[in-house]
């Protein structure tokens, strides 16, 4: 039963330091990452459809991205979705795919993207921590089925899970600021 707290804790980390680092592939750190493009919708035949299930992304360059549309009637809906997403970029129509160039960040609004990063640090930290009080409540319920020191010791391994994972939330979101910052 212990062990399936501590695997429990474990697991839920797992997924918490996962949706962490999708998050902050979202981040634009001055390369292209078809992931930027991940929550553009756009209005195929009346439906919000996510790009990446009407079109191929690719990333020819450092600077650039390309999308594809299979359906080539769409390539101007895709466009403008591109458009009006509100991502500072400004895509253009060239034959069947649509080309977006990424212009350079500035100072300013990498330091934006610094406190953004941060931010979904400390909401990841946040959810680990809830983890935790959930692990210390399981715990706390079997206190009759096992010993007063297995249950210390397990509650003692979890604040150490707890410690290590937020250690590595730390390490990701430097890595990321690292790489933000770096021109």
């Amino acid at each position: 039963m212990l062990n399936d707290v501590s695997a429990e804790l474990a697991q839920h980390i797992a997924k918490t330091h996962e949706s962490l680092k999708r998050e902050l592939t979202k981040l634009r750190a001055g390369r292209a990452n078809p992931s930027l493009l991940e929550n553009v919708r756009v209005d195929y035949y009346g439906t919000p459809t996510p790009i990446s299930q009407m079109a191929n992304i690719s990333v020819p360059e450092a600077r650039m991205l390309t999308v594809k549309p299979w359906d080539k009637g769409a390539i101007r809906l895709v466009e403008k979705a591109i458009r009006e997403a509100d991502l500072g970029l400004n895509p253009s129509v060239d034959g069947d795919l649509v080309r977006v160039p990424l212009p350079p960040l500035t100072e300013e609004r990498r330091k934006e993207f610094v406190k953004l990063a941060k931010k979904y640090g400390e909401e990841c930290k946040v959810a680990i921590r809830k983890g935790r009080h959930d692990a210390m409540d399981m715990l706390n319920t079997l206190e009759g089925d096992a010993s007063k020191d297995d249950i210390d010791r397990a509650k003692k391994k979890v604040e150490e899970t707890v410690a290590d994972a937020v250690k590595q939330v730390d390490g990701i979101v430097a890595h990321k600021e690292k790489d933000i910052l770096e021109v």
